[in-house]
């Protein structure tokens, strides 16, 4: 059984669709691979490549998404999960319900309960300074890249800020003398009742549950989520205290009251888009999930 079917796609409309994904894909590809082939490593652009498990060929693989049907496709260009029918290829989501049940289940959970709480914006990105927290410039993550601020300067930073951070896998990278700072203790099992859709982690990590729910979403929402988390990476960085202006990536100076306010304006920007993305992944689901299977 697949999901309700909208009109069927022509073999020009679909071939088009497919092809303008993998040429906006490739623009974000392209620069990777070519830094990967040379071993070169870029602390901001690679992110999503090396922490989220999508490869970069998963990524330009186009998917229409459950209830399209596409006339005159190769059922072999587009994997087992397809199935012939009278108005042309469509998706089984019978048999990628079947093999995916509770993922589908725990990430719509997440993403309804994000999305049906009031965002915060009072973190000011304090979570990347947690991770370096107490670290000698050796021990950082990106040690490639020097910090703004001495050690000790960064570690008071945090001790006057504090840490309100609600997001697991951002406060699982914290430095163990950070972790007592923070507000709240984050684990997996409290994720669904601690995130909140002001979080920029919270945010970015639509690009990972819109591709674990691919192919049952449209490539094309993939890739919408992966720009915007691209964008927030950028924005992450420039707040932590690492310094790139190296690289071209002015200091977003959270340690300062304008600094503060700038990030959170971002912040509140992101936030905006993020729900506009939340609201289509949630939307795709319920199309290509029935009522009763949820």
């Amino acid at each position: 059984m697949t999901a309700a079917l909208a009109p069927a796609l022509d073999v020009a409309d679909w071939q088009a669709r497919r092809d303008a994904h993998e040429e906006r894909v490739n623009a974000w590809l392209t620069p990777h691979l070519g830094r990967r082939r040379a071993g070169v490593r870029h602390p901001v652009e690679d992110f999503l490549f090396t922490y989220y498990s999508y490869r970069p060929a998963q990524l330009r693989r186009w998917h229409p998404g459950a209830g399209v049907a596409l006339r005159d496709a190769d059922p072999a260009a587009f994997g087992p999960d397809y199935a012939v029918g009278a108005a042309g290829l469509t998706l089984d989501t019978d048999r990628v319900r079947a093999r995916r049940a509770e993922s589908i289940a725990w990430i719509r959970t997440l993403l309804a309960a994000t999305a049906g709480r009031p965002a915060q914006f009072g973190c000011f990105g304090m979570h990347e300074w947690a991770m370096v927290y107490r670290q000698t410039q050796e021990q950082v993550r990106h040690n490639a890249w020097p910090l703004r601020l001495s050690p000790a300067a960064t570690a008071a930073v945090v001790e006057e800020r504090g840490v309100r951070c609600s997001h697991f896998d951002a406060f699982r990278f914290f430095t163990a003398p950070a972790r007592p700072l923070n507000v709240l203790q984050p684990t997996r099992d409290s994720q669904h009742a601690l995130e909140q859709p002001g979080c920029l982690h919270a945010n970015m990590d639509l690009y990972k549950w819109a591709y674990k729910l691919s192919p049952l979403v449209c490539s094309e929402l993939v890739a919408d989520c992966f720009e915007l988390a691209r964008e927030i990476r950028t924005l992450d960085m420039r707040a932590s205290p690492y310094d790139l202006a190296g690289l071209g990536y002015p200091p977003v100076r959270v340690e300062t009251p304008e600094g503060r306010a700038e990030y959170a304006a971002a912040q509140r920007g992101f936030a905006e888009r993020a729900a506009a993305l939340r609201s289509r992944l949630l939307a795709a689901l319920d199309r290509a999930v029935p009522a009763d299977h949820r």
